[in-house]
């Protein structure tokens, strides 16, 4: 295949999307059968298995008890709209091979941005040196596995040009700029991002990944009687091209118009600790960071965590359920595999109040003597696999809205988060609220931005003393950050009650 490594989009798309003709099976050097799915993505990284075979070898060379090659090819591309214009355009193609080993709980770990067998053999032999026992390996078969589908497309973004996706963005612009008088300023975007993945071990896993990604969205900028607000609203989905529709786009700016004109009438509540309704949807934030990165295995495994010494005890009411998935059609925090190359699956953490899972990797599975949950995901090929959420909410509750609101006498109700900063060991956090609403006598009534609730996620799951039966799903642009490294994620809640958290405020 002589085709210059920055040009294959093309090539390798029709193999992803099943536009040419190949045999069944075709034979590896070792006479192994393999697919015409898995041969089309050795194709598109121009490797075979034999070579995979003898990186392999390599890496296991000084006695690791495992190794394995996760091979990376992705296209990024994003436009953004300012002032009636197109402004800002990026895009960017990465493409190299991760190469790790395992001795015990320990790593080593060297990638390439070449993936010629002798610069694939040198990161091999590098990575290995995390053992010293030098050892002969024998490369076990191939032994293939076909990944889930839980994003199938209609329409690849590598078939889609710039030129395609301008009105977009321009439609977007003008449906905000329609929609209220008092619009001054619009700054609107779409991007895309697609990911090929080629996976194998030491076991003789040999499995891929096709992954797209979109976002769209825009920044809505107000001004009445001298005083400026502003929002961002956006969603993001492993979709193709196809998701960009009218209502989709009119969904984006009717939400935008009406989250920035809430903060014109919007003041602070009293300061204080009192109750907390978090609203159904983007309130997951705070399920995810102060309460999600507790679960995972690796702050566990180390003791740093509130919650490695609870698992199978009681940590919440017996009415709470906290999932942990990667099989949502579409969503942004799906995949098909994992970055080890394991099943993902639906998890639950907690189950009718019980600690019931760690979210695992292969590390930390091996040392709690489970299976991996599918939670093994990097970067990049140049970062190793960690224990990562996917997307983290809560299920449906035996309550409504109106019984948790009707047990407020006075606090606060809040759904539009902004950041925040969590200690992920004890699970302290404080976040900024961007907007929500008092409650008075069981009612909303004045709405308010810009606060700070400060609390304790544990303590925070503990003090959920009711949950209403309206989950949503936030399909946002969330990113998780841990490590330095930063992958998407999504999160959702239903509305919950906490009985009590630190809010800030005025003293008055």
């Amino acid at each position: 295949m002589n085709v210059d490594r920055r040009s294959f989009i093309k090539t390798s798309g029709m193999f992803a999307a099943g536009s040419v003709m190949l045999p069944s099976f075709l034979q590896s050097c070792h006479n192994e059968q393999i697919s015409a799915n898995v041969k089309s993505y050795l194709d598109h990284f121009e490797v075979s298995a034999e070579m995979l075979q003898k990186v392999i070898a390599a890496a296991m060379s000084k006695g690791g008890n495992y190794a394995d090659l996760y091979f990376e090819h992705k296209i990024t591309n994003s436009i953004s709209l300012e002032d009636g214009k197109v402004n800002r355009a990026y895009s960017n193609v990465d493409f190299g091979v991760g190469i790790r080993v395992l001795k015990g709980d320990q790593t080593g770990f060297a990638y390439s941005e070449n993936i010629s067998l002798d610069d694939m053999l040198n990161a091999a032999k590098l990575a290995a040196n995390i053992a010293d026992q030098p050892n002969e390996f024998a490369p076990i078969g191939v032994n293939e596995k076909a990944p889930a589908n839980f994003y199938p497309i209609q329409q690849k973004w590598t078939d889609v040009t710039i030129g395609d996706k301008v009105p977009f963005v321009q439609k977007i612009n003008d449906k905000v700029f329609s929609l209220d008088e008092k619009v001054s300023k619009v700054n609107a975007f779409l991007g895309d991002e697609t990911s090929y993945v080629l996976f194998y071990n030491s076991e003789g896993r040999l499995t891929y990944d096709y992954r797209p990604m979109m976002r769209v969205g825009a920044v809505c900028v107000m001004e009445k009687d001298g005083q400026i607000e502003n929002s961002y609203v956006a969603r993001s989905f492993r979709s193709g091209f196809e998701v960009m529709t009218d209502e989709l786009l009119d969904e984006i700016a009717k939400e935008a118009i009406e989250k920035t004109n809430l903060l014109f009438e919007a003041g602070k509540p009293k300061a204080g600790e009192m109750p907390v309704v978090l609203g159904a949807g983007g309130s997951g934030i705070l399920l995810h960071e102060a309460i999600g990165h507790t679960f995972e295995a690796d702050f566990n495994r180390k003791g740093t965590s509130i919650f490695s010494d609870k698992f199978g005890k009681k940590v919440a009411e017996n009415f709470i359920n906290i999932i942990d998935d990667g099989t949502l059609p579409y969503d942004r925090g799906a995949i098909n595999i994992d970055d080890e190359g394991n099943d993902v699956q639906k998890t639950y953490l907690v189950k009718d109040g019980i600690l019931n899972s760690y979210i695992h990797d292969r590390i930390s599975a091996q040392y709690y003597g489970v299976e991996p949950t599918g939670n093994g995901r990097r970067e990049s090929f140049r970062n190793m696999p960690l224990p990562r959420m996917r997307s983290t909410y809560m299920e449906n509750g035996p309550h409504t809205v109106d019984d948790i609101l009707a047990q407020v006498d006075y606090g606060v109700y809040v759904d539009n988060f902004s950041n925040g900063e969590v200690k992920i060991g004890a699970g302290d956090f404080t976040f900024f609220v961007k907007s929500g609403y008092v409650i008075e006598k069981g009612k909303l009534t004045r709405p308010i931005k810009d606060i700070n609730i400060v609390g304790n996620g544990p303590q925070a799951l503990a003090d959920i003393t009711m949950t209403a039966n309206d989950y949503k799903n936030d399909s946002g642009t969330w990113t998780c950050g841990k490590d330095g490294q930063s992958v998407p994620v999504t999160l959702g809640l239903p509305t919950v009650l906490v009985k009590k958290m630190t809010v800030g405020g005025t003293n008055a």
